[in-house]
């Protein structure tokens, strides 16, 4: 597992919320490379589906950031992150970003490596 630290913390936190407030099945938050959270939940409306990765990548760039420095994933059941989310982190921030998923205490239970 990855370096876990004190600001991650935050983001499980964040995660969490996000994914509570509109009882979804996965949230996601992401500090970008000024400090900056984001957090966002997955999306289903009609046939659009986009996932807490996706989103949380799409408020961080809509936001002018250019960087991340990680991205923690809340899901309500077990979770694997994809490799379209590992790809998307990739393209967008470059590699060696961790992405956490987290259990429903908040702690680390998987990370990856973008």
């Amino acid at each position: 597992m990855t370096s876990w630290n004190a600001e991650d913390d935050k983001l499980a936190v964040l995660a969490k919320g996000a994914r509570s407030r509109v009882q979804a099945k996965i949230g996601a938050a992401l500090r970008d490379e000024t400090g900056r959270t984001y957090a966002s939940a997955e999306v289903e409306v009609g046939s659009l589906k986009l996932s807490a990765v996706e989103m949380v990548v799409a408020q961080a760039v809509a936001s002018g950031s250019t960087g991340v420095e990680a991205i923690v994933v809340s899901p309500a059941n077990e979770f694997s992150i994809s490799d379209s989310a590992l790809e998307l982190v990739r393209a967008f921030a470059g590699s060696d970003i961790p992405i956490y998923v987290i259990d429903e205490t908040g702690k680390p239970v998987d990370s990856r490596l973008t």
